[in-house]
């Protein structure tokens, strides 16, 4: 009977320690989604407002997944039409020489890319996504280039001001510095 007992305690002792590994894996799951949806709070909140002080058509955040290789993950939009979410850009323009100018701080302001000397291959697909004038600045974190945050006009050219730009650096930096990004 003792035996029985045994088993029993230890049975019971098995599902408990299980049922603690379960609970302990979602509590990491659950700060783990919060995490990123505070992260993802922090994104929208900042290139809203940056759309919003410059008023442009869009400001996206283009992000490095792998190395040189990323999307737009997020998007801030006058009109929905303008939506270029999920697009992976023109992967083969961008390489490791471009990678290293934004790694140093490289700021790219276009004022028209119909009239800016800018290789074919980057022109074509600002065409493609309706761009007729761009503003490019590095998200840098002490691990590197984390991504881009890029403001758009649409419809016209524009002549980007030292206010843009350092509405658009000053954005850049408090993602750069958030613990949020930090640790995504």
């Amino acid at each position: 009977m003792q035996i029985h007992s045994q088993a029993q305690f230890e049975s019971i002792q098995n599902q408990h320690q299980h049922q603690q590994h379960i609970e302990k894996g979602l509590q990491t799951l659950l700060d783990r989604l919060i995490k990123k949806i505070n992260r993802d709070n922090l994104i929208r909140k900042t290139i809203h407002q940056i759309r919003e002080a410059l008023q442009v058509d869009r400001v996206v955040i283009y992000y490095f997944y792998e190395q040189w290789h990323g999307q737009v993950t997020f998007e801030s939009l006058i009109s929905k039409k303008l939506s270029i979410l999920g697009s992976k850009g023109a992967d083969n323009c961008f390489n490791n020489e471009y990678a290293t100018l934004y790694l140093n701080g490289r700021i790219r302001a276009i004022a028209d890319i119909q009239l800016e000397p800018i290789h074919p291959c980057h022109q074509d697909f600002l065409r493609s996504i309706q761009v007729r004038a761009n503003l490019v600045v590095p998200i840098v974190i002490p691990r590197g280039l984390w991504g881009l945050l890029v403001a758009h006009q649409c419809h016209n050219s524009r002549l980007w001001s030292k206010a843009d730009i350092e509405i658009m650096q000053k954005g850049a930096q408090t993602l750069a510095t958030n613990s949020k990004i930090l640790e995504s």
